[in-house]
């Protein structure tokens, strides 16, 4: 029989038993600690995720417009088409790629890549198609009974103009993030707050709607009321696409519309653009098949290079030579400064020696005598370097930081470059007199178009601007923009005689190619040589700077035309008929009236009357008190067909040929009237039986024709007017 525990044993015994009661109790307080304390929120979150679901709502992104509240840039729905290949048979593989790959414009080996990834059950395969693509992958797996393709809901950014004003705007990557241009300056407006559904789940992990659920709704993002004006940027674009055909320009044309007195961008362009739908895809043909023709690195080098050239909006991010342009810079410094007056008058030699240094005029022999007004027209070299020596550096580097030069404007658009300009320090007398007819310094064309808007709009310099207002999605206005005043730079007298002189410039100088019927318009050229390019040969950018109307500025334009392979280099050739075409479209659309002098009023177009059937006295009549004169073929006494037509314009005092006997009109061929001056055309076109109507800068001065509205050896009805643009081809060197 076994002996009972004595009592000391059963003492040990208890307290064996009681320290391990004891631990046991200190583990598991320590380990509750650890569950509670220190991974409290980690086993919360877990329980948190087993009872809940949580669902994003994607917040629409806001909208932009142009200032007439047409929808420049919206967000759509969008699917993204996603494959699970856990969930696909392989015996499906290859009707899936063959099928979903012309649906999808997709290779064949990336969706068959995908469906191989059999463990996974998320493959994107394209992301953000539109309906109709949506519903052609529904339909696909429908007819054929095939799991595992899934479509998830997302929203797409549309731009219904495709590559209007894309440089701009700029676009959005895949994540509805602003990437480039306005989209990327606004993207913390724009994005909106996305919203949260939270379900509670059962014990079987299925969500329970209703009274278990609760929703965050989701806060569209705010919208972009723009400056711009979306008739005023077409016309830019326009006449940019023009030049750049015409001139063969190889570093694209830019330009920029602001209203002088507000800072109000009305319209930005760079030709050619490209398209918003589709960024990554360059829009020249010629770039795009030399890349297709790379392999590797090297074409993802090149393609990347591309597209970044494509997007750069060169209005704020280049920089340039201004050339004479900036000469408003030198003069207007000149006159508020009082070194210089319109009583001066200067003697140009053809050429300035500066500290040694030989500076030539661009007329070689010299303008001789010439006024202070004159030397502006003329552009002369010798005269602003003299308006540079007599300001000094230590004014003319303060004006340079007056007008704004010396930083960036603030323009709301990134990528904004900030120029190079000479201080005080670094500027002798040879730096001096190459700055103050606009070499040696590098400027951004947005610096050079505010400080030409100061010189003009009475000398206050203005924030630029590209957007209005910023609305919320039930069209509150959440933040307006208006006129910005950084400071006087000149008085509003010295503004007033910048703009006298500027308008001789157009009208008795080198910038007759900006002149515009009833207009009165005021500019500046310039050219200047690109000395950084990596050409074998000379490459210049041409530019032209326009106001209207000269005597009350209210807009301007900037147009430059980079290094064109044309029959000229000169920005009053190149840039200023575009300028001047530009304004001739935009003034009236602004509800600026023309006022025409008497020489004028002789010149316009008259519409031609309707006098068919009408009694031969009585067209006689009618087209006497329109201004024209009537050519009777025929002995009958009732007009049966007339040339021109019914609505066509003609010259005043132009003839209407009026058949009043059954028959063919009588035809003729049109003479080549290309590079002739007026009295040539003229004379060729009466000799053919045709008329005249003249375009562009008229046919005063050294003018010659570049464009006939019906090409050489057509037939035509005798009498029928042909249009012939005209334009000063010789300018000066600016």
């Amino acid at each position: 029989m076994a002996k009972s525990p004595s009592g000391a044993m059963r003492k040990r015994m208890l307290i064996v038993a009681a320290l391990i009661i004891l631990v046991g109790f200190v583990t598991l307080i320590l380990r509750l600690f650890q569950l509670q304390v220190l991974d409290g929120e980690f086993y919360k979150s877990k329980a948190q995720n087993q009872q809940m679901s949580q669902t994003t709502i994607a917040a629409s992104r806001g909208t932009i417009y142009d200032r007439n509240m047409t929808v420049l840039a919206q967000s759509a729905t969008a699917w993204t088409i996603v494959l699970a290949p856990a969930q696909i048979d392989e015996e499906d593989w290859t009707l899936i790629a063959s099928g979903l790959a012309p649906i999808l414009g997709v290779e064949e080996s990336t969706i068959m890549e995908a469906c191989k990834k059999t463990s996974s059950y998320y493959e994107v395969i394209k992301r953000k198609v539109d309906r109709t693509v949506a519903e052609q992958v529904i339909a696909f797996a429908s007819d054929n009974d095939i799991d595992g393709i899934n479509l998830i809901e997302d929203s797409k950014r549309y731009y219904p103009f495709n590559d209007f004003a894309s440089t701009v705007l700029g676009f959005t990557g895949t994540d509805n993030t602003g990437l480039t241009g306005l989209e990327a300056y606004y993207d913390s407006y724009l994005q909106g707050t996305p919203g949260t559904v939270l379900s509670a789940r059962n014990a079987w992990g299925i969500d329970m709607p209703g009274e278990y659920e609760t929703m965050i709704s989701a806060e569209d993002g705010n919208s972009l009321v723009l400056t711009i004006d979306q008739a005023i940027q077409n016309y830019l674009e326009k006449q940019l696409e023009i030049a750049v055909e015409e001139h063969n320009v190889q570093d694209r044309a830019a330009g920029i519309v602001m209203n002088v007195n507000t800072g109000e961008i009305l319209a930005m362009a760079t030709e050619p653009d490209f398209d918003l739908n589709q960024p990554f895809v360059i829009a020249d043909e010629k770039t795009r098949a030399e890349i297709e023709a790379l392999t590797g690195d090297e074409r993802s080098a090149k393609l990347s290079e591309a597209q970044n050239y494509q997007w750069r909006n060169k209005i704020v991010s280049d920089i340039y030579e201004p050339g004479s342009v900036f000469k408003i810079v030198t003069f207007s410094s000149a006159l508020e400064e009082g070194v210089a007056s319109f009583e001066d008058t200067f003697y140009c030699r053809g050429y300035e020696e500066v500290s040694g240094v030989t500076m030539h005029c661009w007329k070689t022999g010299g303008h001789g005598s010439e006024t202070f007004v004159q030397a502006v027209g003329n552009s002369c070299n010798p005269v602003f370097i003299e308006l540079g020596r007599r300001l000094g550096v230590d004014k003319f580097t303060k004006f340079l930081t007056a007008y704004g030069f010396t930083s960036k404007t603030g323009i709301d658009l990134p990528g904004e470059e900030q120029g190079i300009v000479m201080n005080a320090s670094q500027m002798g007398p040879v730096e001096l007199a190459s700055c103050s007819f606009g070499q040696s310094n590098k400027i951004t064309p947005i610096q050079m178009m505010t400080a030409a808007c100061a010189a003009v709009n009475g000398g206050y310099l203005v924030q630029p601007h590209l957007v209005k207002q910023i609305i919320d999605s039930d069209g509150n206005v959440v933040k307006s923009f208006g006129t910005e005043v950084k400071r006087q730079v000149i008085s509003n007298e010295t503004s007033q005689k910048v703009c006298q002189v500027l308008e001789s410039v157009v009208t008795d100088g080198g910038g007759d190619n900006a002149y515009i019927p009833g207009y009165r318009v005021g500019g500046k050229s310039g050219t200047a040589e690109k000395l950084d390019s990596t050409d074998s040969k000379s490459s210049y950018i041409a530019s032209f700077f326009a106001m209207a109307p000269a005597d009350d500025p209210e807009i301007a334009v900037l147009i430059l035309i980079d290094n064109a392979q044309s029959y000229s280099i000169y920005g009053s050739v190149l840039a200023a008929p575009v300028a001047s075409a530009v304004l001739a479209d935009a003034l009236p659309y602004l509800g600026i009236e023309p006022e025409y002098t008497s020489e004028e009023l002789a010149q316009l177009d008259v519409t031609v009357p309707n006098v068919t059937n009408s009694q031969l006295l009585e067209a006689q009549s009618t087209l006497r008190e329109s201004g024209l004169n009537a050519e009777i073929v025929g002995e009958g006494t009732t007009v049966l067909r007339q040339v021109p037509e019914y609505g066509e314009s003609v010259p005043n005092g132009g003839t209407v040929i009026l058949y009043t006997e059954e028959g063919e009109n009588e035809m003729v061929t049109v003479p080549n009237v290309l590079d002739l001056s007026g009295d040539q055309v003229n004379a060729r076109l009466t000799n053919a039986g045709l008329q005249l109507r003249v375009t562009g800068a008229g046919v005063e001065g050294t003018t010659t024709s570049i464009s006939q509205s019906v090409a050489e050896g057509e037939q035509v009805p005798r009498g029928t007017v042909i249009t012939v643009e005209f334009r000063n081809k010789e300018g000066n060197a600016d």
